[in-house]
């Protein structure tokens, strides 16, 4: 069986991703997949974006990886830019939008924030109806090679992580590549994390890797501590602005407005 770590929001926050990365290699995990939002909030996206570009197999494109591309009118977001440089904002805006593979024959699917939008947002207790259409094949995603809809979802964007089953659809036109339920997943946030943990978060599949034999597999999620001083102290070093509101969301693990 072979190991897959899925890491997704950083954020900039450069210190965070070093403690996650170091986690990694200990449990001797050599892929590594990215969700996105890669910048953005923190003081080190360029930091993150070659740290990323080194380290990751799959890189997904997140909702700030491609608004970091558009006209600024805000400071931080003009000073995000700066930071970034014309090759890294080309990098990210040409981020594919979702990643299909199996692994011990369930199809996951990856993306940042919903099958429909790097910006639309799913939300931990949003309906089932809602939940259920992160599976469905969209213009955005593709499908699958034979057709099939994603067993297993995983997504970024809301900084909370979680995991639910649900019941397949008893429509017709819906067809999985099994008979059992589907799984849904958010990694939650390397960087700044939402659900009152302040430490980083991020997850480890293992299964047997591009088998569409069915096979045990495993989803685990790991907690990594990191040095939050340091990381505040990076922000107010370079005047990075914002920096109060990113020193309170990475010190509490909540978000602020």
């Amino acid at each position: 069986m072979e190991k897959i770590a899925i890491i997704s929001d950083i954020h900039g926050n450069l210190p965070a991703l070093e403690a996650v990365i170091a986690d990694i290699k200990l449990r001797g995990i050599k892929r590594i997949y990215c969700l996105g939002d890669l910048v953005g909030k923190g003081p080190d996206s360029a930091a993150v974006v070659d740290t990323i570009q080194r380290t990751c197999e799959v890189v997904i494109q997140g909702n700030w990886d491609l608004g970091i591309n558009r006209p600024q009118d805000q400071p931080a977001g003009f000073w995000q830019q700066q930071q970034l440089g014309p090759e890294r904002l080309a990098y990210l805006a040409e981020l594919p939008f979702s990643f299909d593979f199996y692994l011990s024959g369930k199809l996951f699917r990856l993306f940042h924030a919903s099958s429909q939008s790097v910006y639309h947002r799913v939300k931990r207790k949003s309906s089932k109806k809602e939940r259920l259409a992160l599976f469905q094949n969209t213009e955005m995603t593709g499908a699958a090679p034979n057709g099939k809809l994603p067993d297993i979802v995983g997504y970024g964007d809301i900084h909370i992580p979680f995991l639910i089953t649900m019941k397949n659809p008893s429509e017709k036109s819906v067809t999985t590549s099994s008979d059992s339920g589907l799984m849904l997943f958010n990694v939650g946030s390397v960087g700044i994390p939402y659900d009152g943990i302040p430490q980083a978060c991020y997850c480890v599949l293992e299964g047997n890797m591009n088998s569409q034999l069915q096979a045990g597999f495993s989803l685990q999620y790991v907690r990594v501590p990191y040095d939050i001083d340091y990381a505040i102290s990076r922000a107010h070093a370079v005047h990075m602005p914002e920096a109060e509101r990113y020193a309170l969301e990475i010190s509490t693990g909540l978000v602020h407005k």
